[in-house]
């Protein structure tokens, strides 16, 4: 398992009986993971001094319950890059931490690439990757179906200096998008996405992420430049494992570009019991 372990505004400071507790800057938090099964003691004192705790409701969604003041919005940083945090629906806060661990993979491949970088980025969200990767000197397409995620990300680049950078910012419905990509001709050095497991364009498209995932990778090769630098697929969803999506850029991306191919989980050291929680899964074909 990789693990994003350069972060100093965030912390996950324990896990325990189905739940987190994370520091975003000053503020704490407490948020369900499913994926936390373990029942061990809670001994950090902080449990009790969480600002906010995420209740999940039985009927899906859930709803946030405030425990002491908490601003509507605030920043955290990672490195030169700054991101604005709020409460959302559905436990979110706008940012996803363990995937700093791609964002320094990612920039130190365009960095040492001595050449200028195009890079798809799909199902883009806030924007992590799409700063980190136009701060490493890459011209970025950023595409989100939601106009407010897409709005979001350009705030985030504002609050990091890089508003005035490459990048194009698209409210679209990604698959179309790459479809039209096609048909223009265009290329990328570099694509990455990270898809929902289910999801909506702004047409009230339907995504099913195990039904479309090998289609849109399949349009996706189809952009790649002569000489790829890298392409990422991010899964959150145990129905989509490393190494199916390690296979799908093997059948893809493989057979027309020599490279290597891994695929690894994801995940964020626990501070409390000095092991990593596991937060979702990367596979990659890289040019080396």
């Amino acid at each position: 398992m990789r693990a994003a372990t350069r972060w100093k505004d965030y912390e996950l400071i324990d896990a325990a009986d189905g739940e987190r507790l994370e520091r975003w800057g000053d503020i704490l938090l407490i948020r369900p993971d499913p994926q936390v099964l373990w029942k061990t003691p809670r001994r950090s004192p902080l449990w009790n001094k969480a600002h906010a705790r995420y209740h999940r409701s039985h009927t899906g969604g859930g709803q946030w319950e405030r425990l002491k003041p908490l601003p509507d919005v605030w920043e955290i940083g990672y490195g030169s890059l700054r991101f604005r945090l709020k409460p959302m629906g559905f436990k979110h806060t706008g940012l996803f931490p363990e995937q700093a661990v791609n964002w320094d993979a990612m920039s130190a491949w365009i960095r040492e690439a001595g050449r200028p970088i195009r890079v798809l980025n799909l199902f883009g969200y806030t924007g992590g990757a799409t700063l980190a990767c136009t701060a490493a000197g890459a011209h970025v397409t950023h595409v989100d179906a939601s106009k407010g995620m897409v709005a979001w990300g350009r705030e985030n680049a504002a609050a990091s200096g890089l508003a005035d950078r490459p990048m194009r910012w698209l409210v679209d419905d990604c698959g179309k998008f790459v479809q039209r990509e096609q048909r223009r001709g265009n290329t990328y050095d570099a694509i990455l996405m990270d898809p929902p497991s289910y999801g909506r364009g702004p047409g009230g498209e339907v995504w099913k992420l195990e039904e479309q995932i090998y289609d849109l990778v399949e349009q996706c090769a189809a952009l790649l430049s002569d000489r790829p630098l890298f392409f990422a697929i991010n899964s959150y969803t145990t129905g989509l494992s490393p190494s199916v999506m390690q296979y799908i850029l093997g059948t893809l991306v493989s057979p027309k570009h020599a490279g290597v191919l891994s695929a690894d989980e994801i995940g964020l050291p626990v501070t409390q019991s000095g092991l990593v929680l596991p937060c979702g899964a990367t596979a990659l074909w890289t040019e080396r």
